[in-house]
């Protein structure tokens, strides 16, 4: 059946792209509204702004991608589609960080999981955040939009047995257990999701909203990095942008571009990482603070038959039996949940080299893989990290605080009595010098001793949060409640960076939602003059 690739469609069509490598001359271009980034935030952003009836361009320091480019390799993907090819880390290189760097963003590699923002962050928002107007009845109308818009809805087929396994363990042990609603139409169940989807079935931003934009007259460019916004007296007045060349280093060729009014959308890291370069007033120092990662640890599970995680829905089934279990702000949660376990993905994640490293690769397929995503942001002891300016860039230094480390160890035994439980024959807590564990006996006594460290532990993430928070309090907050800046009148923030902590869930839907509701009150007030209520 042949596939049919949207992206090249509506470019044939006349959509306005502009592949920015391709400029050999500084150019200036003006809209209603800018907006940096295509992501969750930027995509919806820029449909909802388009079909108000405003003139959009979007900027994407990526290049533009699309199912004929997505070949389901690793080697291919990661170069082509992820920060820092897939290997980005925090300043000590503890944690290894995943996020998008392709028109789309993230939306367009991540694994589809889509849940709405935990009702327990909402209230820590409002009692302690200064957030106004966002509790879950309040949020309900944008979430329902845009599930109906995205195809969000549960997985109702049979979950693949990496995912199945969960189920089972959850179940045996009487533990909470939910099915994940996915943000798919016609899937194909691959298990590709994050080598950007070769069907067109994941309804991400590059064949959704952004589409849609398009459609409206919006344009695009890609392989363009906004480097600096030029304020004055409360406003913005311009953005300079540096084109790409192929290869995503800089050209001799600036853009500029006037509008309006201004959208961040460049995400958690790069949003309060523009905002920093640019000097833009920070009385109480709060940008690139407060950046959560949900830190999440691995647990590796050997089972008797054939696993196959590569292959089906990367992520259908998790578990909240633990997330919330110490109130939000006492001992440190975590979300249970399962990563799809491609070659290099896992390589990467595990430790050990010659004969111990090939011991664990020649049992891929018999590999079952659960992750445990830490809720970061709560508790007194988890501030989360700090980016930092540097003269390469930035650098995020994240301390793992020993809160987080009681939690990892807390992790590593739910883990392994999940796994154990599900019919692992042994069990791999992946942290240097930890051997395979035979039993849930052996496990629960090994892990209460085992020693864990910065690098010594794997710790990965794939979701970046905060370092820009929104609220009402300006000693706590950079935008207020719709995104707006306190300090630029014609600034506003849509992406992960506005969570003053993490979610303790999934970010996509959550980012969806709000900007949503945020994008919405914007077009009002730049069409009529309308502010929100």
């Amino acid at each position: 059946m042949a596939i049919i690739d949207p992206i090249v469609t509506g470019l044939n069509s006349g959509w306005l792209h502009t592949d920015a490598s391709q400029l050999q001359e500084n150019q200036q271009f003006e809209a209603d509204v800018v907006i940096v980034g295509t992501g969750a935030g930027g995509g919806v952003a820029a449909e909802i702004l388009s079909q108000a009836g405003l003139s959009v361009i979007m900027i994407e320091a990526g290049p533009l991608k699309s199912s004929s480019d997505f070949n389901m390799e690793e080697r291919v993907a990661y170069p082509n589609l992820y920060q820092q090819a897939a290997a980005m880390k925090t300043a000590d290189k503890a944690i290894g960080i995943f996020q998008g760097r392709a028109v789309g963003g993230s939306t367009t590699i991540n694994w589809t999981t889509s849940i709405r923002t935990p009702k327990e962050a909402l209230a820590f928002w409002a009692q302690h955040k200064s957030v106004a107007g966002l509790d879950p009845d309040a949020l309900a109308p944008w979430f329902e939009q845009m599930e109906q818009r995205l195809n969000i809805h549960e997985w109702n087929y049979e979950p693949n047995r990496n995912n199945g396994a969960l189920k089972q363990g959850c179940i045996n042990l009487g533990w909470d257990y939910t099915v994940i609603k996915r943000n798919v139409a016609g899937c194909w169940n691959t298990g590709y999701c994050g080598m950007g989807c070769p069907v067109n079935a994941k309804q991400s931003m590059l064949v959704t909203t952004i589409p849609t934009a398009l459609e409206k007259g919006a344009q695009l460019f890609s392989r363009a990095k906004v480097v600096k916004i030029e304020h004055h007296n409360g406003q913005v007045f311009a953005l300079k942008a540096q084109a790409l060349d192929v290869n995503l280093r800089p050209t001799s060729v600036e853009l500029l571009f006037k509008a309006k009014h201004y959208i961040l959308s460049a995400g958690a890291i790069h949003t309060p990482t523009l905002m920093m370069r640019s000097d833009v007033p920070d009385p109480y120092q709060l940008l690139g603070k407060r950046t959560f990662l949900h830190p999440t640890v691995l647990s590796g599970g050997v089972f008797a038959d054939a696993i196959n995680a590569h292959s089906g829905a990367p992520q259908s089934i998790y578990s909240d039996e633990f997330v919330w279990k110490n109130g939000a702000d006492g001992e440190l949660g975590y979300k249970l949940e399962v990563p799809p376990v491609h070659p290099i993905l896992i390589a990467s994640k595990t430790l050990g080299y010659g004969a111990s490293h090939a011991e664990l690769m020649a049992q891929f397929n018999q590999l079952q893989v659960t992750i445990a995503l830490i809720r970061d942001g709560y508790h007194p002891d988890s501030q989360g990290g700090q980016v930092h300016l540097t003269s390469t860039g930035f650098a995020l230094d994240y301390p793992l605080s020993e809160a987080f480390w009681r939690a990892a160890r807390r992790a590593y035994a739910s883990m392994a009595e999940l796994q154990f439980s599900a019919g692992a024959l042994k069990v791999l807590p992946i942290s240097d010098g930890m051997p395979y564990l035979s039993s849930w006996k052996e496990a629960k006594e090994s892990i209460a001793q085992m020693d864990l460290a910065p690098l010594r532990t794997i710790v990965a993430s794939a979701h970046v949060m905060g370092g820009c928070p929104f609220g009402e309090d300006e000693k706590l907050s950079m935008v207020n409640s719709y995104g707006q800046s306190h300090y630029l009148d014609n600034l506003s923030v849509m992406d992960g960076s506005i969570f003053p902590t993490s979610l303790g869930a999934n970010p996509q839907l959550s980012i969806y939602g709000i900007t949503a509701r945020n994008a919405t009150a914007l077009a009002q007030k730049l069409t009529d003059g309308r502010e929100p209520q």
